[in-house]
Protein backbone atom coordinates (compact mmCIF):
# COMPACT_ATOMS: atom_id res chain seq x y z
CA UNK A 1 0.00 0.00 0.00
CA UNK A 2 1.30 3.50 -1.03
CA UNK A 3 0.87 6.04 1.90
CA UNK A 4 -0.51 5.08 5.51
CA UNK A 5 -3.95 5.36 6.79
CA UNK A 6 -4.97 5.34 10.75
CA UNK A 7 -6.35 2.92 12.05
CA UNK A 8 -10.40 4.50 12.04
CA UNK A 9 -9.91 5.24 8.69
CA UNK A 10 -8.78 1.91 7.46
CA UNK A 11 -11.68 0.40 9.51
CA UNK A 12 -14.17 2.80 7.69
CA UNK A 13 -12.65 1.54 4.50
CA UNK A 14 -12.93 -2.30 5.25
CA UNK A 15 -16.88 -1.83 6.18
CA UNK A 16 -17.74 0.47 3.18
CA UNK A 17 -16.71 -1.85 0.48
CA UNK A 18 -19.04 -3.23 -1.21
CA UNK A 19 -18.12 -6.78 -0.62
CA UNK A 20 -17.35 -8.89 2.82
CA UNK A 21 -14.29 -10.89 3.68
CA UNK A 22 -12.94 -12.83 5.64
CA UNK A 23 -8.92 -13.22 6.56
CA UNK A 24 -7.44 -17.11 7.52
CA UNK A 25 -4.22 -16.93 8.83
CA UNK A 26 -1.33 -19.89 7.53
CA UNK A 27 -2.36 -22.12 9.95
CA UNK A 28 -6.29 -21.99 8.68
CA UNK A 29 -7.65 -20.12 11.74
CA UNK A 30 -10.00 -17.42 11.12
CA UNK A 31 -8.42 -13.92 12.48
CA UNK A 32 -11.17 -11.42 11.05
CA UNK A 33 -13.96 -10.54 8.54
CA UNK A 34 -15.45 -6.95 8.17
CA UNK A 35 -19.01 -6.51 9.43
CA UNK A 36 -20.01 -5.18 5.78
CA UNK A 37 -24.11 -4.21 6.66
CA UNK A 38 -25.07 -6.35 4.31
CA UNK A 39 -23.48 -9.80 4.89
CA UNK A 40 -24.40 -12.74 2.78
CA UNK A 41 -22.37 -15.27 5.51
CA UNK A 42 -23.25 -14.30 8.80
CA UNK A 43 -21.63 -15.61 11.99
CA UNK A 44 -21.16 -15.35 15.01
CA UNK A 45 -17.97 -13.53 17.00
CA UNK A 46 -16.94 -16.41 18.20
CA UNK A 47 -15.52 -18.16 15.02
CA UNK A 48 -12.27 -15.59 15.57
CA UNK A 49 -10.00 -17.78 16.59
CA UNK A 50 -10.81 -20.88 15.26
CA UNK A 51 -10.37 -22.98 12.37
CA UNK A 52 -12.00 -22.36 8.84
CA UNK A 53 -13.19 -25.73 8.41
CA UNK A 54 -15.79 -25.00 11.33
CA UNK A 55 -17.08 -21.56 9.37
CA UNK A 56 -18.03 -24.37 5.58
CA UNK A 57 -20.69 -26.66 5.21
CA UNK A 58 -19.24 -30.06 5.52
CA UNK A 59 -20.58 -30.52 1.34
CA UNK A 60 -17.96 -27.80 0.35
CA UNK A 61 -15.13 -28.69 2.82
CA UNK A 62 -13.40 -30.97 0.44
CA UNK A 63 -12.89 -27.87 -2.18
CA UNK A 64 -11.94 -25.58 0.65
CA UNK A 65 -9.12 -28.23 1.73
CA UNK A 66 -7.93 -28.17 -1.96
CA UNK A 67 -8.08 -24.66 -2.36
CA UNK A 68 -5.79 -23.77 0.78
CA UNK A 69 -3.74 -27.04 0.13
CA UNK A 70 -3.13 -25.72 -3.33
CA UNK A 71 -2.28 -21.84 -1.76
CA UNK A 72 0.20 -23.24 0.70
CA UNK A 73 2.15 -25.21 -2.06
CA UNK A 74 2.20 -22.05 -4.00
CA UNK A 75 0.80 -24.11 -7.24
CA UNK A 76 -2.45 -21.49 -6.94
CA UNK A 77 -2.81 -17.94 -6.51
CA UNK A 78 -6.75 -17.11 -6.75
CA UNK A 79 -9.92 -19.19 -6.72
CA UNK A 80 -13.21 -18.01 -8.18
CA UNK A 81 -16.95 -19.59 -8.51
CA UNK A 82 -20.32 -18.39 -8.31
CA UNK A 83 -23.52 -19.93 -6.63
CA UNK A 84 -26.84 -18.16 -7.05
CA UNK A 85 -28.70 -17.87 -3.69
CA UNK A 86 -31.68 -17.03 -1.84
CA UNK A 87 -31.16 -14.18 0.29
CA UNK A 88 -33.55 -12.77 2.93
CA UNK A 89 -35.78 -9.54 1.72
CA UNK A 90 -34.96 -10.33 -2.68
CA UNK A 91 -37.86 -12.26 -4.00
CA UNK A 92 -35.23 -13.93 -6.53
CA UNK A 93 -32.06 -16.00 -6.04
CA UNK A 94 -29.03 -14.01 -6.15
CA UNK A 95 -25.43 -14.28 -7.66
CA UNK A 96 -23.06 -14.22 -5.16
CA UNK A 97 -19.30 -14.14 -6.72
CA UNK A 98 -16.83 -16.15 -3.98
CA UNK A 99 -12.65 -15.76 -4.54
CA UNK A 100 -10.29 -16.77 -2.49
CA UNK A 101 -7.33 -15.09 -2.83
CA UNK A 102 -3.62 -16.37 -1.47
CA UNK A 103 -2.08 -13.64 1.09
CA UNK A 104 1.96 -13.44 0.76
CA UNK A 105 4.58 -11.52 2.00
CA UNK A 106 7.14 -9.96 -0.56
CA UNK A 107 9.60 -13.19 -0.23
CA UNK A 108 6.15 -15.07 -1.67
CA UNK A 109 5.68 -17.33 2.03
CA UNK A 110 2.29 -18.13 2.08
CA UNK A 111 1.05 -15.96 5.00
CA UNK A 112 -2.85 -16.74 4.95
CA UNK A 113 -6.00 -16.95 2.63
CA UNK A 114 -8.46 -13.91 1.67
CA UNK A 115 -12.58 -14.43 1.21
CA UNK A 116 -14.22 -11.99 -0.76
CA UNK A 117 -17.95 -12.43 -1.30
CA UNK A 118 -19.82 -10.22 -3.35
CA UNK A 119 -23.73 -10.01 -4.26
CA UNK A 120 -23.18 -9.15 -7.95
CA UNK A 121 -26.61 -9.63 -9.22
CA UNK A 122 -27.42 -6.22 -9.89
CA UNK A 123 -23.76 -5.54 -11.79
CA UNK A 124 -24.92 -8.35 -13.60
CA UNK A 125 -27.88 -6.49 -14.83
CA UNK A 126 -25.70 -3.19 -16.21
CA UNK A 127 -26.32 -2.03 -20.02
CA UNK A 128 -24.89 1.14 -21.78
CA UNK A 129 -23.12 3.81 -19.58
CA UNK A 130 -23.80 6.13 -16.99
CA UNK A 131 -20.99 9.11 -16.17
CA UNK A 132 -20.11 10.21 -13.26
CA UNK A 133 -23.21 12.41 -11.70
CA UNK A 134 -25.82 11.38 -14.09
Amino acid sequence: MIGTLDPKMMEAVLEILPVEFSIVDADDNVLAWNRHRSRIFKRPEAVVGRNVRACHPQKSLDKVELILGEMKAGTRERARFWIDLELEGKQAPQKILIEYYALRDNAGAYLGCLEVSQNITEIRNLTGQKRLLD
